[in-house]
């Protein structure tokens, strides 16, 4: 071998030994739901702003749960976690037990059912938490069946065993922001549509990239997920590479977890700046155009 192809190949190597693996337990089909229905351990959540679109047909078993229980203002920054009492409260509440195989969808938008799924990985159980791949839309658009009928629901037993390094704090933000080109330094992401990151109007954290959260599913109508190999070259083409770790943030919270879930899908390192840029202005912190 010339030492022109050995260096190749090493450099192949690399970016083999650096592709991050894809976590394929974290997305189910909707025959892969249609078929597990009915098992014992199984809990399908609803997730939504409200309960409209839930009482008006729902895949049948599912709990619902709203977004505002999932979520506080706390210090004027809206979106962030409420105390782990809380939590553990509502879960058990929907039936989700320590060893409950727990399946999440959205109805009009998957940004709910991605909260949910950040706030049960928070919780230490998101080794066993899975998003409904196109979510209600595509159960719909296949015609399968609804039902109107609240399940009957027996109280779960749920030991949280929180991991607070998910989610990353506003000082721990401030030094990624004042110190660019750290070669080992996690990635700021901004998950935000362009025109908030960039445009006249727009600004966002010094040092941060912008995919757009929209972009890693189908259409805005079409919840399904891209293809892993769509949307590991949309990162990687935007210099995120299998070895960074990578902190999401958007306006509050909740745009950033669909980057989140799905940088977590990929296999990536993935935080949450939760406070976002509702805390980071707040603070009078400074912003790029």
């Amino acid at each position: 071998m010339t030492p022109r192809l050995f260096a190749f190949a090493l450099a192949a190597a690399a970016t083999v030994m650096a592709a991050p693996t894809l976590r394929q337990d974290m997305l189910v089909s909707t025959d892969w739901l249609a078929q597990h229905q009915n098992d014992a351990k199984l809990v399908v959540l609803h997730v939504s702003a409200n309960r409209n679109t839930y009482d008006a047909g729902h895949i049948g078993g599912a709990r619902f749960v709203g977004l505002g229980e999932l979520v506080v203002t706390r210090s004027g920054v809206p979106n962030e976690l409420p105390p782990v009492s809380d939590l553990k409260k509502l879960f058990e509440t929907l039936g989700v037990s320590n060893d409950s195989r727990v399946i999440l969808y959205g109805d009009t938008s998957v940004l709910p059912a991605t909260r949910a799924y950040f706030t049960l990985d928070y919780l230490g159980h998101g080794n066993r938490t899975a998003l409904l791949d196109g979510g209600l839309g595509k159960w719909q658009a296949e015609s399968r069946p609804l039902s109107k009928d609240a399940p009957v629901i027996s109280q779960g037993n749920f030991t949280p065993q929180p991991k607070p390094e998910l989610v990353v704090q506003f000082d721990a933000v401030s030094t990624l922001a004042s110190k660019p080109g750290l070669a080992d330094a996690p990635i700021l992401l901004d998950a935000r549509p362009a025109n908030d990151f960039r445009s006249e109007k727009g600004s966002h954290i010094p040092t941060s990239l912008n995919a757009n959260w929209m972009d890693n599913q189908v259409s805005r109508d079409n919840q399904t997920l891209k293809s892993s190999a769509e949307l590991m070259s949309l990162y990687q083409t935007l210099g995120i590479k299998g070895d960074k770790s990578v902190v999401t943030y958007c306006n509050s919270g909740m745009q950033a977890t669909q980057s989140y879930f799905t940088l977590k899908y990929l296999g990536y390192d993935v935080k949450l700046y939760d406070g976002s840029m509702s805390e980071w202005t707040a603070k009078g912190a400074p912003v790029e155009k």
